[in-house]
């Protein structure tokens, strides 16, 4: 039963309050997932909760204290030190005898600790003394150490479907105390939903945004409305909202469409809304790889080091290091050519399976490998430069099968000649 308090945001009076009702994320919550599952067992793992904001990650922590009647408490990294950790641990250990198991210490945005703070949570952590559950919008590989991560469970929370933001709407509508008794008609959602960019809290605050600036009870909700007068009060930056996302992609694609004004231009936008310098950076290596790769190879070493400037240097002066890696990116010539390939041998193995490896490119460390023939028809490349093309390489199942082609640009051409001569036909693309 949603309670009427006007004074507190419909995001807020909406949160689910079981998993029964909670929105989305079936692969975790569902049947057959392993937050479910372990909900049903009562043994609850640490966990990293990765996924962009408004998917439930903080009202999905909740849930699972809730359920497992567990003492919940609960950090902002912005906000809190190893001070603040270290009390609730004495906290929970003092009271520890009293509780129906270990306590859960959820953290937001643990991404932005530091490696002492996230430090002070080992021991802890490693004697079930807490069940460290932490909240992430950034690939927690990068943002939290090692030793930390391997004893948590990582669980990747997607953006909402339009079916179950439509869903969102529907019950606001319908059970929120306030909103039903306004009998608000909504025409059109296709711009609510892109405001929200797949964020349930941003597209209930938008809703409640568009409502209250209604002129009178019979204007409808349409795309126009939300455009005319919700939108610009909308648009800032923000790095933890649908926009950090939206920003980052104008910036790749101005580096893969060789435009440096407007690469600098996001540039900028992402420094004056204070995103982290690192992130910008390891964007710009995977694109040196996906975008460039083979092209310009110089361009990966280029990416990581301006990786490697920025975690030394930080802000300010980051920003600099920041553009010239950027312009050059820009100013590269392109091949995804790498990408690609890759991209089809995963695919192809989706396909085909555990293809046997060629008898005569096993391994045959043992006495019975080498009288079964393996590796015995092996060329030792270096002594067989001129007959390569004699030898196979891949299953014979899928040996004609082509994966890396390069790209028409002059260094992939280069190496494509090479091949040529190499193969003997084999690479005439």
């Amino acid at each position: 039963m949603m309670s009427f308090q006007p004074n507190i945001p419909l995001a807020e009076r909406l949160r689910p309050k079981s998993l029964r009702d909670f929105l989305g994320q079936e692969h975790l919550v569902g049947k057959n997932g392993p937050i479910k599952k372990a909900l049903d067992s009562g043994v609850i793992p640490s966990m990293i909760l990765w996924g962009p904001p408004g998917v439930g990650k903080t009202t999905l922590a909740e849930i699972i204290a809730k359920e497992t009647d567990r003492p919940f408490y609960t950090l902002s990294a912005i906000s809190s030190g190893v001070k603040d950790i270290r009390e609730i641990i004495q906290r929970v250990k003092s009271g520890g005898m009293f509780s129906q198991g270990n306590a859960i210490l959820f953290i937001d945005e643990i991404h932005r600790f530091s490696k002492s703070q996230q430090d002070s949570l080992l021991g802890a952590v490693e004697k079930g003394i807490i069940t460290l559950i932490g909240a992430t919008t950034e690939n927690p590989s990068f943002e939290v150490i090692s030793a930390l991560l391997s004893r948590c469970q990582v669980f990747v929370l997607e953006h909402h479907s339009k079916k179950e933001l439509k869903n969102v709407i529907d019950t606001a509508l319908k059970e929120d105390e306030i909103l039903k008794n306004k009998k608000v008609k909504i025409k059109e959602t296709e711009a609510l939903f892109r405001i929200s960019g797949g964020d349930a809290r941003k597209l209930l605050n938008t809703l409640e945004l568009a409502i209250n600036n209604l002129p009178d009870k019979k204007t409808p909700i349409t795309n126009q409305y939300i455009l005319d007068t919700i939108q610009q009060n909308l648009s800032m930056y923000d790095k933890n909202g649908e926009m950090h996302y939206d920003i980052i992609s104008a910036f790749i694609k101005s580096i893969r469409g060789s435009d440096p004004n407007a690469a600098v231009y996001w540039l900028a936008r992402m420094i004056h809304g204070g995103e982290d310098p690192k992130f910008i950076a390891r964007r710009m290596i995977i694109l040196s790889s996906e975008d460039i790769g083979l092209a310009n190879p110089t361009a990966l070493i280029m990416a990581n080091n301006c990786f490697n400037a920025v975690e030394k240097i930080g802000w300010p002066e980051g920003r600099i290091i920041l553009s010239q890696c950027a312009i050059y990116l820009a100013c590269s010539p392109k091949s995804n050519s790498s990408y690609k390939a890759i991209n089809e041998a995963q695919e192809m193995v989706n396909q085909t399976g555990d293809l046997s490896v060629p008898l005569h490119l096993r391994n045959a460390p043992t006495k019975l490998m080498k009288e079964l023939g393996y590796g015995e028809a092996y060329k030792y490349s270096h002594n067989h430069n001129n007959d390569l093309h004699e030898q196979e390489f891949l299953p014979d199942e899928i040996s004609k099968r082509p994966f890396y082609i390069p790209s028409k640009n002059k260094r992939e051409q280069e190496i494509l000649n090479f091949l040529k001569n190499t193969w003997k036909g084999k690479y005439n693309y």
